[in-house]
């Protein structure tokens, strides 16, 4: 049990909740903590109920999907939040991930592809649809700003290049040779130098600026 990945669920519509738990409660490593219909109860269940990763809505009544990702941000809450919606307009896409969100899906994703993403954002992925992640990108190509990376040590750049192609910091310790914790040190680096947020951003800059493996 205690090898089990966390989850919580938040989402207005409690027949997507119910679903969603009879499918995850037969995975094996996988554990539905709680159920919330909205994003201020979502956001006091994940304080409560400290769970690894949260399944979000974007469009819920009351306090909605982006602003409980805010508030998580604030509180500096540890769990990975995947957002899956129906919502499929693309300019609410930039701003979930901008504020800490670990992966954008659709809810008609395959449920095997669903369990899959929860337990790539548990090990510490980034994933996203793929028209999602063009208008990330589309976004931060857009946004001005001067030149950055060349105060990347050729190791810090092995490392995003890494990053970018969807390692964990386990699996880039392992590649690399390192302990987790230079890797943690490593990554704290890149998103100082390169004036960004998370590991998201990170992963975008490292497509656009073509060092991917």
């Amino acid at each position: 049990m205690g090898d089990r990945i966390r989850v919580l669920l938040v989402d207005d519509h409690q027949v997507v909740r119910r679903g969603l738990r009879t499918f995850l409660e037969v995975q094996d490593d996988i554990e539905v903590t709680g159920e919330a219909a909205d994003g201020a109860e979502g956001v006091e269940l994940a304080r409560r109920l400290t769970p690894d990763v949260i399944l979000l809505d974007v469009k819920m009544p009351g306090t909605d999907g982006l602003e409980a990702l805010r508030r998580l941000k604030e509180l500096d809450h540890p769990a990975r939040v995947l957002v899956v919606t129906s919502f499929t307009e693309q300019r609410t896409a930039v701003p979930a991930l901008r504020a800490g969100a670990a992966g954008y899906l659709y809810k008609d994703v395959d449920p095997d592809a669903l369990a899959g993403a929860i337990r790539s954002v548990h090990a510490g992925h980034v994933l996203l649809e793929p028209q999602v992640a063009a208008a990330l990108l589309s976004a931060e190509s857009a946004a001005p700003g001067p030149a950055r990376g060349a105060g990347l040590t050729e190791r810090e750049r092995e490392v995003l290049g890494l990053i970018a192609d969807g390692r964990s910091n386990r699996e880039i310790a392992r590649t690399l040779v390192l302990s987790e914790k230079t890797v943690k040190t490593h990554v704290s680096n890149i998103l100082m130098k390169l004036d960004l947020a998370d590991r998201t951003q990170a992963a975008l800059w490292a497509v656009r600026h073509g060092l991917t493996p």
